[in-house]
C-alpha cells in the first residue's frame, strides 16, 4: 500500500499529503482548485486533472472534502475516483459525512471491486501538519490492517469502532460534544463581558481553570482577542456537522437538547457571514 491517491487539499488534506510525501509514499493529488495542488508537485507528488485520473493505479484512495455533496462528486460519475480505481484497491473516506451517504458509498465501492473504510479524523491544523491526527475507522478489520502503515504515517491514534459508517457516526458525536463545549464557553465569556469583566482576562481565567477541556483551552486566545482568521477548522464545517448530527439523532429517536441549542448558535454565526472563520467565532452569535 505504497501508492496513495488523495482527493482534497484543504487544511486536513494538505497536512496528510505533506506527511505521506515526507515519509516516502508515492502520492498523487487532486484538488478542485488546481492551484492548491501545485505546491505538492514540488515535493514529489503527481498532480491529476480529475479524481478518476488520480485513482488510477493507486493502492489506497483517500478523500478529504467538505460534505456529502462534495464526496459524491469526487467518487461517482465518469470522472469520479471509483471509475478509475483498479479492482482490489482500498477506498477510504476521511471527510466528516452523514452515515447514510457513507453506507451508500461503501456499497458503490464494493460493486467496483474495492474494499472500503470510513476514517474521519480528529485534530486541528497542527495535528494534521505534525502527522498526529486521530482516526475514527469503520469497516473490516482486515482491510484496516492492510493500510495501517499508511494511516500510521499521518496519525497518532487509530480507533477501529466497528463496521461501515461506525467511524462516520462517532465523528458526528465527537464534533457535537466539541461544539457544545465551545458554545457554552462562548456564552460564559459573553456574559462576563456584559457584566464588565475584561474579555481577555476572562478568557485567560477559563483557559487556566478546571473549566477548560483541551479544545476549549486551545480556543480561548482566539476568543479573547476576537481573532478568528486563518481558521484551524471553519465554522461552516462545524455548522454542517451539527446538521448531520441532528439528522442522525432523529433517525435514532433522540432529540438532544444541547445539540439543538449549539446548532442554532453555529447557524446564527454562519448567517452573520462567519462561515470561513474559525469555529471559535461562534462567540459572535452570543456576544451582541
Amino acid at each position: 500500500m505504497r501508492r496513495i491517491a488523495l482527493l482534497g487539499l484543504g487544511t486536513m488534506g494538505a497536512g496528510m499529503a505533506s506527511n505521506w510525501l515526507a515519509k516516502g509514499f508515492e502520492l498523487t493529488v487532486w484538488n478542485r482548485t488546481r492551484a492548491k495542488a501545485e505546491p505538492f508537485a514540488a515535493k514529489g507528488a503527481r498532480v491529476a486533472d480529475t479524481p478518476r485520473e488520480a485513482a488510477a493505479d493507486a493502492d489506497l484512495i483517500v478523500a478529504m472534502v467538505s460534505d456529502d455533496e462534495a464526496s459524491r462528486a469526487v467518487w461517482l460519475g465518469a470522472d469520479g475516483a471509483l471509475a478509475g480505481a483498479k479492482p482490489g484497491a482500498i477506498a477510504a473516506e476521511a471527510s466528516t459525512l452523514s452515515p447514510d451517504w457513507v453506507r451508500e458509498l461503501a456499497a458503490a465501492a464494493l460493486v467496483q471491486g474495492l474494499s472500503f473504510l470510513d476514517m474521519p479524523v480528529g485534530g486541528s491544523r497542527d495535528a494534521a501538519e505534525g502527522g498526529n491526527l486521530v482516526l475514527f475507522v469503520g469497516g473490516d478489520a482486515e482491510t484496516l490492517e492492510k493500510v495501517r502503515p499508511a494511516l500510521e504515517a499521518i496519525s497518532s491514534a487509530i480507533h477501529h469502532l466497528g463496521g461501515t459508517a461506525a467511524g462516520a457516526t462517532w465523528k458526528l458525536i465527537n464534533n457535537m460534544m466539541v461544539a457544545v463545549q465551545m458554545a457554552g464557553a462562548a456564552e460564559g465569556l459573553a456574559l462576563a463581558e456584559k457584566a464588565g469583566i475584561d474579555r481577555r482576562q476572562a478568557a485567560d481565567i477559563i483557559a487556566n481553570s478546571g473549566l477548560a477541556s483541551r479544545v476549549v483551552k486551545s480556543k480561548m486566545p482566539r476568543m479573547g482577542a476576537l481573532d478568528f482568521d486563518n481558521a484551524d477548522f471553519a465554522l461552516r464545517h462545524m455548522a454542517k456537522d451539527l446538521r448531520y448530527a441532528q439528522a442522525l439523532a432523529g433517525e435514532l429517536g433522540m432529540t438532544p437538547e444541547m445539540l439543538k441549542v449549539a446548532g442554532g448558535r453555529y447557524e446564527a454565526a454562519e448567517a452573520k457571514g462567519l462561515g470561513d472563520s474559525d469555529y471559535a467565532a461562534v462567540l459572535h452569535a452570543v456576544r451582541e
